[in-house]
């Protein structure tokens, strides 16, 4: 009985072992979903001067004072929201940043690299324009909060955000170490608090991806006056884009 015992103990280990290797080596196949691009020809691309790799941007080129940056999620491809931020947003200029693996961007996602290139394309487009609002859907929302907490962006709209990506992986995988694991957390929480744009959450209410505790955990992080939800009852986490409220309410809020 005793060997028994030891063999599934073993057993046991080396499965618990195995997974958690790779969860450690895989673990960011299990957050980023690259998506090619599907609309706009060269015209409707900007390059980013970065030096590592090459970074596209979908964008609408306007000659206007307002221009809106726009973060996509983990698996989207955020060209395809051009036509309908076009015709929502007449009077923006419009940049969406592929990720890098997204699109036609070259090289592959971590958190860090995204910020860089975030903080590179709000530089060039603020440069351009001296009203930038910011728009942060999914993995996107965490891109932009830390993006408002680091630039002077005019309004700030985060869309199905989370408190932290660490502490959805947590609650996921609670037998294994996870805070020591993850090496993109992306934890907005630590944001928030900086943030002094009007901001915006939109908050879908069956969300089966981020929950609404996690949501309600970051709205309650910003100061006091500065943030305000709205929750689309009946939306998903992946539908909420084809409700009639989504586009409203971000063009409310710009």
């Amino acid at each position: 009985m005793s060997r028994s015992l030891v063999g599934v103990v073993l057993i046991a280990l080396a499965l618990y072992l195995g997974v958690g290797v790779l969860l450690l080596v895989f673990q960011r196949s299990l957050i980023y979903f690259p998506q090619p691009r599907a609309i706009g020809g060269p015209d409707r691309q900007l390059m980013l001067p970065v030096t590592d790799e090459q970074i596209v941007v979908t964008v609408r080129p306007l000659a206007s004072s307002r221009a809106l940056i726009y973060f996509g999620g983990n698996a989207e491809d955020v060209s395809r929201s051009l036509p309908d931020f076009a015709e929502a947003f007449p009077d923006h200029a419009l940049y969406l940043l592929h990720y890098r693996g997204f699109g036609d961007s070259t090289g592959k996602p971590t958190e860090e690299a995204i910020q860089h290139d975030a903080l590179a394309l709000f530089d060039k487009v603020h440069a351009l324009h001296g009203d930038v609002a910011v728009v942060g859907r999914s993995l996107g929302s965490g891109v932009a909060i830390r993006l408002a907490s680091q630039r002077p962006v005019a309004r700030l709209v985060l869309v199905t955000p989370y408190n932290s990506v660490l502490e959805l992986a947590q609650r996921q995988f609670p037998i294994y170490p996870v805070r020591w694991m993850l090496q993109d957390k992306f934890e907005s929480w630590r944001y928030a608090p900086a943030i002094t744009a009007p901001t915006l959450l939109i908050v879908a209410g069956q969300d089966e991806v981020i929950p609404r505790w996690s949501s309600e955990k970051l709205f309650a992080q910003f100061r006091s006056g500065v943030a305000r939800r709205e929750v689309i009852d009946d939306a998903g986490h992946n539908d909420i884009g084809g409700r009639p409220e989504y586009l409203r309410l971000i063009r409310d809020a710009l």
